[in-house]
């Protein structure tokens, strides 16, 4: 296999590593800045950045039906999504948040069946949920009884947002990574920003060190960085593989969560970490990126 076939692999691994530690970044930074406000710097940066980034690199910004596409998907991918998961991080867990992810393959195969985009694939179906039996055994002994019902749906719904905008981005021809994400974060920085008014937030631009350092961590690497590999890659494989990322994802956030903040792991943790990446071996064998809808038209 050479380097061209390589580069999703990387492309995925990246990813995940990044989205892994981006749960954690979200809370910590919630404990100086407001929720919402701090998810609208964080986009309105990145959507700078992403900007420069466009000129230098001379793509294009979309039009017509892919500038539609780029709106939508950043309503929903960066404003919805952003803004439940800041949220509800405020009061559950990283890892919890990380959790109701994993449902994100679930609903991706059944938008890509609705969507008319893939066949809904048997193996990938069980896949997803061998998946999410991995991720409940990891968390089982981990979740607090006392979590408040309200952000958990919300956070689940914030889950299911990213789902749907992946679809619409999906729809249409590829297009430049780096546009469509400079779009996007531009939409979602709008979005948060009206939910942070309406929330009541404070607006105050952060001064001190440990408050920046929480949005430029997820500007740069979660926003650039990962969210450009994400639309790459969405380029090259089908939706639904793409979206185990977020069942690898809470695992690396259960070891994130162990080194940064001590958290002892339970013994079943190592037996669902298992499971979730069996699970994800099993979806990558049963799609390969020459297969890809796309690349058939």
């Amino acid at each position: 296999m050479n380097l061209k076939a390589l580069a999703p692999y990387g492309s995925f691994i990246v990813c995940s590593m990044i989205w892994g530690s981006t749960f954690l970044f979200i809370r910590i930074g919630n404990e100086t800045v407001p929720a919402l406000w701090a998810a609208t710097l964080r986009l309105f940066l990145a959507s700078m950045i992403l900007g420069v980034l466009v000129f230098i690199t001379r793509q294009k910004f979309p039009k017509g039906a892919s500038l539609r596409a780029a709106l939508v998907y950043g309503f929903f991918q960066f404003g919805m999504n952003f803004a439940l998961l800041y949220w509800s991080e405020r009061i559950i867990p990283s890892g919890v948040a990380a959790v109701l992810y994993a449902t994100i393959p679930l609903s991706m195969a059944l938008f890509a069946r609705a969507f008319g985009l893939e066949r809904l694939n048997p193996l990938k179906f069980i896949s997803a949920l061998l998946a999410l039996v991995g991720v409940v055994v990891i968390f089982s002994g981990e979740l607090n009884s006392n979590v408040p019902l309200l952000p958990l749906f919300m956070a689940l719904m914030a889950a299911t947002s990213a789902s749907l905008a992946t679809m619409f981005l999906k729809r249409v021809p590829p297009q430049p990574a780096i546009a469509s994400n400079a779009v996007g974060s531009a939409i979602g920085a709008v979005v948060c920003f009206v939910g942070s008014f309406i929330m009541g937030e404070s607006h105050e631009i952060p001064l001190a060190f440990e408050q920046w350092l929480p949005i430029l961590y997820l500007t740069i690497m979660g926003s650039v960085v990962a969210f450009v590999s994400f639309a790459w890659l969405l380029n090259h494989w089908s939706a639904t593989s793409v979206s185990f990322e977020t069942v690898i994802v809470p695992v690396i956030a259960v070891i994130l969560g162990a080194i940064v903040r001590s958290e002892q792991l339970a013994p079943t943790s190592f037996l669902g970490a298992a499971l979730v990446l069996v699970a994800v071996v099993i979806a990558l064998l049963s799609d390969r990126p020459k297969t890809t809808s796309f690349e058939k038209r």
